[in-house]
């Protein structure tokens, strides 16, 4: 069988484009390059290896881990997966002849972001092209927080208590190979009547745009409430705040009334006081408007690989779900602005 020669490639992703490429929509639209000051100045002693080897670029590697996101690949399968699709190789303007960053090099690019605090900067770097897209936050915050599932950690009684305490287990301390593998971070918590074990994903998304305008990261067993204040966004221009009964507290009611926000958050019921049907209505119309949120969970399950995290640590766990939130708010930036002339200047 012959080798392909240009002219074949170049009518491969043709028809890849009739078909529908996604990565080709999402590349066209996303202006990669207003990331470069953040990644250069988070990259700025970053090598790909002790032996002087030129880096790749910083926006060609920050693009290969929105792929990542996009897909919830592991860092090998990333590498198998773009020498093995076409449209990745284009995604990433790469042909058949150029190198492809390996897992471990994917791997050092996110830990040097990880360990600048890189991600939430450019997170919230992308939010502000948004503002000057148009997409400003409407008509009032969704509040909900998701379990990100990550890897169950194999401990005896005594480590988890070690853990717990805020230790790290002695016999731990003496094999550093073993506290590398070891997530003392990532916390148990029941829902449902089911155990999960992981973090949370907080976030307050605008009711207009369906776009998240600020997540927190905690571990798993981190009351949703606590997480409420630093997610509240003083630029939206609505005043209601919804989210679902865990929120409902007197110092989230204070919280809001300080800050003039109207709080459409759900009517708790309590043991031997149920909610009035009055309540009962109010809260069924609150949650029509709250639904949007929950699609947004849904979307990162379902449309991007799931939401289960395979890191080690909080540290690392927000880098993953920061990303997996920027990639959400890419996908949701080429819907909304689908077929209509965006004009955001730097």
């Amino acid at each position: 069988m012959s080798q392909p020669g240009f002219f074949d490639l170049d009518n491969r992703y043709e028809s890849i484009s009739k078909l529908g490429d996604p990565l080709e929509v999402l590349d066209q639209a996303i202006p990669w390059e207003t990331f470069r000051p953040v990644l250069s100045k988070a990259l700025r002693k970053f090598k790909k290896s002790n032996a002087g080897c030129k880096p790749y670029d910083s926006v060609f590697m920050f693009k290969v881990l929105v792929l990542q996101s996009l897909n919830n690949l592991s860092d090998d399968k990333t590498e198998f997966m773009i020498k093995d699709r076409l449209s990745f190789m284009r995604f990433l303007g790469l042909d058949f002849e150029d190198k492809v960053p390996d897992a471990k090099t994917l791997w050092l690019f996110r830990d040097t972001l990880t360990n600048k605090n890189a991600i939430d900067k450019l997170f919230r770097r992308f939010n502000r092209y948004l503002d000057r897209a148009g997409l400003f936050a409407r008509q009032g915050q969704l509040i909900d927080a998701s379990i990100v599932p990550a890897p169950v950690q194999r401990n005896t009684r005594e480590e988890n208590t070690n853990i717990k305490q805020g230790e790290v287990p002695e016999e731990w301390q003496k094999q550093p190979h073993k506290l590398q593998q070891k997530d003392t971070d990532a916390r148990w918590v029941k829902k449902n009547g089911r155990s999960h074990y992981g973090y949370k994903n907080h976030v307050n998304a605008d009711r207009k745009h369906k776009l998240i305008r600020t997540y927190v990261v905690t571990d798993a067993s981190v009351h949703d409430s606590r997480a409420f204040d630093s997610l509240l966004d003083s630029s939206n221009t609505g005043k209601q705040v919804f989210a679902d009964s865990a929120y409902r507290s007197k110092a989230i009611n204070s919280t809001l009334k300080e800050q003039g926000l109207k709080n459409e958050i759900h009517h708790k019921g309590y043991r031997g006081m149920p909610l009035t049907e009055a309540k009962q209505r109010v809260n069924h119309k609150r949650s029509k408007v709250r639904a949007t949120v929950e699609h947004i969970f849904g979307f990162q399950q379902n449309s991007l690989g799931g939401k289960f995290i395979r890191t080690i640590g909080i540290l690392r766990a927000r880098t993953k779900i920061g990303l997996m939130n920027l990639a959400y708010n890419m996908k949701r930036y080429v819907f909304l602005t689908k077929n209509k002339p965006i004009n955001a200047t730097e």
